[in-house]
């Protein structure tokens, strides 16, 4: 029989900085601004005998199997099963692996409330935090940035919660309309925030609000409230662990290994599906398919980081030029990468600055990188509904194309493609790339006649570097919005 340890977590900054996963999950990130991260030592194994025994198990059977090792310490199992099973349940958020080719299955991870993969993991952090919060008799406000899903899958996730409110910051005009009324008309406890700028900006704001102790101590009367729900959360990076467990179990379950291929955005797929080969999933390849914002492939290949101006492109939600997540990757592969910050106010001056080079070699093993072009994306949306009848949104092109760039190497490995959102949520890309409006999801059909609730920031971010920057006024405002709108907060603490 296994005997398994408590696992703690540990600043990507500072490893003698440790938490347990709730003081984790918590702080939202540590207080030297690092991201908590298992040690790479400590990453639990599961044996090929209990991979196979996933092969009919349900999708929220499979997260209690791959969760269980990390939270068994801190949740009585019961707990954690009614926690996952509630989260996942077959009739609210539906998993489907589907078999394109000989050689080639699509993951739908696109079936849960807000028609987004991001679900998965917001309905995990919602469900866990809360548990927490009412063990422990408190209240938090959750900040999330978002370049797309992410806002309104935890909005959604976060509604209603009876310890929980939410703020969530989207850059004006680079949403689409459906993903923002996800957002926006939901009311109550979820607060929208429209940004100018582009999401690094709303991450370098949320980044900023969550390591100012002393505004949340102002604001709150508790220097604790904020915590997060980006891709930064331990809480949304463990239960992306999963996904790649329930794509074996449903087409490899005889132990050969596959290659899973990620539209990569903020890098919390990517990095969870990193964590999954290390738990011991057969993964031969790890294939991390960005768009023209290719930063990434550009220092895996080069060896040097250079973030640059963020550019537009059809696969919104991965409009990111310095994923939060890389800082994890990085550390993964024995590396030291870090955001410069003025001492005096904690605003980022130089971001992805690595001071300990990551073990290259190995990185490239285990993971290929390609940018696709804009053009690319409806290229390829429109070769697969004109071969296979499928239609893709512009994540899922990505994942797709990025496997047939791989493959012109010659690797035959069977590959998942992880599709990321509903195409009902793109209509104009779609028919751009195919002719065809795709139906909108009906739960996005029904908010369509919801009125919103916005707050807008005035401020104008910092190009003065060219590329667009969170702007001292920017931060100013929102701390100032923020305050008045949990001014009740401040009286009832104090």
């Amino acid at each position: 029989m296994t005997v398994m340890k408590q696992i703690f977590y540990r600043s990507t900054n500072n490893r003698a900085e440790k938490a347990d996963f709730e003081t984790a999950l918590l702080r939202g990130m540590a207080p030297d601004y690092g991201l908590y991260m298992v040690d790479r030592g400590d990453i639990p194994k599961l044996g090929m005998d209990a991979i196979r025994a996933m092969g009919p198990m349900s999708y929220g059977a499979i997260a209690f199997e791959v969760l269980r090792p990390y939270l068994w310490a801190e949740i009585p199992d019961a707990a954690l099963a009614g926690l996952l099973d509630d989260a996942y349940r077959e009739e609210t958020i539906p998993t489907e692996v589907q078999r394109v080719t000989e050689d080639t299955s699509i993951m739908w991870l696109t079936k849960g409330p807000t028609y987004s993969f991001k679900d998965y993991a917001a309905r995990f952090f919602g469900r866990i935090l809360n548990y927490f919060l009412e063990r422990r008799g408190l209240r938090r406000v959750v900040i999330v940035a978002t370049s797309g899903d992410t806002g309104g899958a935890v909005a959604h996730a976060l509604w209603g919660l009876s310890n929980v409110d939410n703020i969530v910051f989207f850059p004006k005009g680079a949403v689409s309309e459906g993903q923002r009324r996800q957002m926006t008309t939901l009311g109550g406890n979820v607060h929208a925030f429209e940004v100018k700028g582009d999401f690094d900006v709303c991450q370098a704001l949320a980044k900023n609000l969550l390591g100012d102790r002393s505004f949340a101590e102002k604001a709150f009367g508790d220097a604790d409230r904020l915590t997060s729900a980006n891709s930064i959360s331990l809480g949304r990076l463990l239960p992306q662990a999963v996904y790649p467990f329930f794509a074996y179990a449903r087409v490899a379950a005889d132990g050969r290994p596959i290659i899973a291929s990620i539209p990569s955005g903020n890098f919390g797929d990517m990095m969870g599906t990193v964590i999954a080969k290390a738990m011991g999933l057969p993964l031969s390849r790890i294939i991390c398919g960005v768009n023209e914002n290719r930063e990434f492939p550009d220092f895996l290949y080069g060896n040097t980081y250079t973030v640059s101006a963020s550019r537009r492109s059809p696969s919104s939600a991965m409009i990111v030029s310095h994923p939060s997540n890389l800082a994890r990757l990085v550390d993964f592969y024995g590396g030291h990468m870090v955001d410069e910050r003025d001492p005096a106010t904690g605003n980022v001056v130089r971001a992805g600055v690595i001071e300990r080079m990551p073990d290259m070699e190995e990185m490239r093993r285990d993971l290929f990188s390609v940018s696709v072009d804009n053009p690319q994306h409806y290229r390829t949306m429109k070769e697969v509904f004109g071969k296979y009848r499928i239609i893709l949104d512009p994540h899922g092109s990505v994942g797709w194309r990025a496997v047939e760039l791989y493959r012109s190497g010659g690797d035959p490995t069977e590959a998942v493609v992880y599709e990321t959102a509903d195409p009902g949520k793109f209509p104009d890309d779609v028919e751009r790339a195919i002719g065809i409006v795709p139906d909108l999801p009906p739960g996005m059909e029904r908010q369509k006649r919801l009125p919103e609730r916005i707050h807008t920031l005035g401020a104008e971010p910092d190009t003065a570097a060219g590329a667009h920057s969170v702007s001292p006024g920017q931060i100013r405002e929102a701390k100032e919005k923020i305050a008045d709108i949990f001014s009740g907060d401040r009286r009832q603490a104090t």
